[in-house]
């Protein structure tokens, strides 16, 4: 028996999956959680076999709890995602994930992908393997990646400044310059397209 712990934080869509991989033979969820703090404690509680984690869990993310739980157990993680930048799958793989699938994969499906994990495969999802070899170029300048490095932590300008060691007011110039080259609103959204990226 291959042991589960879901965790999603949409109730329907963690409970449907649920149901539906319990009905295999040989698939049982343990544990369900909604978000990444529960899913890297319950875990460690249960044990499972797998770890199947949405990507875009709060309050971190299915790839942080992915690393920690690779970290401490032997639990093998399958992360599940609406869209998948290179720079996530790149970070994924390197955290020793073993499976990277889209949110439109059919149950059963999952559950195949999920038996191949547990035999000690690794799935990558064709589209998303394509897209993580054919990555856009980087636009941003050294500066402006040190800027939002530090400004991915939610700071405010004053304390990015003295962290990358600029006045304040260049610091606005790189964060506003980063935000038109990746044309986002907030320096926030600039740091994390730039992380999706795995630019930083």
């Amino acid at each position: 028996m291959i042991r589960l712990l879901l965790a999603d934080d949409e109730d329907l869509i963690r409970g449907a999956l649920a149901a539906l991989l319990d009905l295999e033979d040989d698939l049982e969820v343990v544990a369900q959680a909604a978000t990444s703090t529960a899913a890297v404690d319950l875990a460690v509680e249960h044990r499972p076999d797998i770890a199947v984690l949405d990507l875009e869990m709060p309050p971190a993310d299915g790839l942080r709890a992915a690393e920690q739980i690779r970290a401490s157990l032997p639990t093998q993680v399958v992360l599940v995602t609406r869209h998948a930048r290179p720079g996530v799958l790149r970070r994924a793989l390197s955290a020793g994930v073993a499976g990277f699938v889209p949110k439109t994969t059919p149950a059963a499906r999952l559950a195949e992908i999920l038996r191949d994990v547990a035999d000690g495969r690794r799935y990558v999802d064709p589209d998303i393997a394509a897209s993580a070899l054919t990555e856009d170029d980087c636009p941003l300048t050294d500066r402006e990646l040190d800027v939002l490095r530090a400004a991915r932590t939610g700071v405010s300008v004053d304390a990015i400044a003295r962290e990358v060691h600029l006045a304040p007011g260049t610091v606005r110039n790189y964060l506003s310059n980063a935000m038109g080259k990746l044309h986002v609103d907030s320096r926030h959204a600039a740091a994390h397209r730039a992380w999706e990226e795995g630019w930083i």
